[in-house]
């Protein structure tokens, strides 16, 4: 289902998770796709240029030092982000250990960055739905931390809700860190990736 043809022009598929539409565009459940926009911006690619594969997602591919890499935001809304993952990977001829994706995490303390390989979802629906579709855990996962609300706070207004003003430099800060730990993925590997960008996590 998921091998390789003769010719591979994008070699790696970076997914960033989020809810489409711009009533969610800068919440917390968001930050995934902010950061695949932010490594697309940063090459020069306004996310107006992306290609929209209508009702699964809107990708475009970069450059990351010489490998040619898949920027995927689903247009599924979170929790059924499988049914995009999926025919992207098809579309680009690519396995599940080809993608990276990239999402929000409650159980992190907001601030922290944690990359991993192959697992369960931890809770996290958009993720349950991609080990569902593609019927492996076999890919790797850039977890975004935003902390748990306060005690009695739903969860789920939590997600989507934004970034306090005094914390929006502290979360620019953080999406960087993602975006450079997202290519580091690409250009290192992930066991270096790791290395370099699994530290002073908080839980």
């Amino acid at each position: 289902m998921f091998a390789r043809g003769p010719e591979q022009p994008v070699q790696k598929m970076i997914c960033g998770l989020g809810n489409p539409g711009p009533s969610y565009a800068n919440t917390r459940h968001n930050v995934g796709y902010q950061v695949a926009a932010r490594i697309a911006a940063a090459k020069g690619i306004k996310t107006a240029a992306w290609t929209t594969q209508r009702g699964v997602g809107r990708s475009c591919t970069v450059d990351i030092e010489g490998t040619p890499v898949a920027l995927v935001q689903p247009l599924t809304f979170m929790n059924l982000s499988g049914q995009a993952v999926r025919p992207l990977l098809r579309r680009f001829n690519l396995a599940p250990a080809d993608l990276l994706v990239v999402h929000d995490d409650l159980d992190l303390a907001f601030g922290s960055l944690r990359l991993r390989g192959a697992g369960s979802a931890g809770g996290h629906k958009g993720v349950q739905s991609i080990i569902d579709h593609l019927g492996s855990q076999d890919f790797a996962r850039l977890r975004i931390g935003i902390g748990r609300p306060p005690e009695g706070d739903d969860p789920a207004a939590y997600v989507l809700g934004l970034v306090p003003w005094d914390l929006r430099p502290q979360l620019d800060d953080l999406l960087d860190q993602a975006a450079a730990a997202a290519q580091a993925w690409v250009t290192l590997g992930l066991e270096a990736a790791m290395n370099r960008f699994n530290h002073n996590i908080q839980p």
